[in-house]
């Protein structure tokens, strides 16, 4: 079997997450309290590329095209995502021959000549074929003068757009497995049947053949879950959490602190069953506990992971920051801790009830 069959798309890793807001100011000045600079922008669309480490975000402020049509229905949200391919002609063709269907690319961030698919929720789905050595799509942007300066300065140490989930309408979650599996060659790398006090959620974790594509797919078991409320919220299904990597965890939610960016509470009692749950971690388990960072995995076997979330940022959209070490996953046992810290959220605000 050679590679392309394998990947038979040629995937190479997640491009950018594009957002639009019908108040770009503030999501503007929120991705800069993030760590992310302005660091070009489209020549002839009103489109901003903001950075950090190898994580690209495109805020979309077009007055018209499907950005505008799609914040009108949802809010402050993420309207597409790109995907690195090896020759982005040849996949969209591919894609359109395996089922997918085509979106206009004028009506996109990227204008015409770009490749792009309907994606969740009437998100968009572009595949970009220039990065690495072929250079970005970005070079023909106008530079922000001084941008490599101002993200130096501002980063808080986030690198790599790990993986993005999709809350999906109940009966969906099998059907966005199939498109990606049908069409890009994704598998299944995990399934979870996660229960709190009075919700439940399945999650199908579906990873790309480079490896690096992950997207999780998240479907409730009830209509009271908060995977409902956000459909509920957001108008519709769509991309609920992006998780970003960092080589040091600490520092970099300890400066997020210091900036007042509001991250996920954990209760108490989860750091006092680390040591049995994980055992031989070696982390500074003082410091995980007063950051509030969530911990997972097997020394011995998978290695583990750190990570934390923050509460919504853009409606009902948050991040997750990961460090993995060695670690593949997705926090299985932090799924739970998760949901169930959210599920308490819910219950304090009175959408979720529990029968004495």
């Amino acid at each position: 079997m050679d590679h392309m069959d394998v990947n038979p798309m040629g995937l190479d890793g997640f491009e950018f997450c594009e957002f639009t807001s019908p108040d770009p100011d503030r999501m503007a000045a929120q991705l800069e309290q993030f760590g992310f600079v302005a660091a070009s922008r489209h020549p002839t669309r009103d489109v901003v590329r903001y950075k950090q480490g190898r994580i690209n975000l495109l805020l979309n402020r077009m007055t018209a095209g499907q950005a505008a049509e799609f914040r009108a229905a949802h809010g402050p949200s993420a309207n597409g995502m790109a995907f690195r391919v090896q020759d982005a002609r040849a996949a969209y063709e591919a894609a359109l021959a395996r089922g997918a269907k085509a979106a206009d690319p004028a009506q996109s961030a990227l204008g015409d000549g770009a490749y792009v698919l309907q994606g969740i929720g009437g998100s968009l789905l572009y595949l970009v074929d220039r990065h690495g050595a072929a250079g970005t799509i970005y070079d023909d942007w106008d530079q922000v003068e001084g941008a490599a300066e101002a993200e130096a300065a501002n980063n808080v140490g986030l690198d790599l757009l790990d993986h993005l989930t999709h809350n999906v309408n109940r009966g969906q979650m099998r059907v966005w497995a199939e498109f990606y599996g049908q069409i890009f060659g994704f598998e299944e790398q995990k399934y979870f049947d996660i229960k709190g006090k009075a919700t439940g959620l399945f999650s199908q974790a579906m990873i790309a053949p480079d490896r690096a594509i992950r997207i999780p797919l998240n479907e409730s078991q009830d209509d009271k879950s908060q995977i409902e409320e956000f459909i509920r919220e957001y108008n519709g299904e769509g991309i609920q959490h992006l998780a970003l990597t960092t080589d040091d965890i600490y520092e970099t939610v300890e400066k997020l602190r210091a900036r007042g960016v509001r991250l996920q509470d954990t209760i108490e009692t989860y750091y006092e069953l680390v040591d049995k749950r994980v055992p031989g971690h070696g982390e500074d388990l003082e410091r995980l506990r007063r950051n509030r960072i969530l911990i997972d995995g097997n020394v011995e076997e998978e290695g583990i992971l750190l990570q934390i979330f923050t509460e919504n940022m853009f409606g009902p959209i948050f991040f997750e920051i990961i460090q993995r070490k060695g670690n593949e996953g997705f926090g299985n046992g932090n799924f739970q801790a998760l949901y169930e810290s959210i599920e308490l959220d819910q219950i304090r605000r009175g959408v979720v009830t529990v029968d004495a």
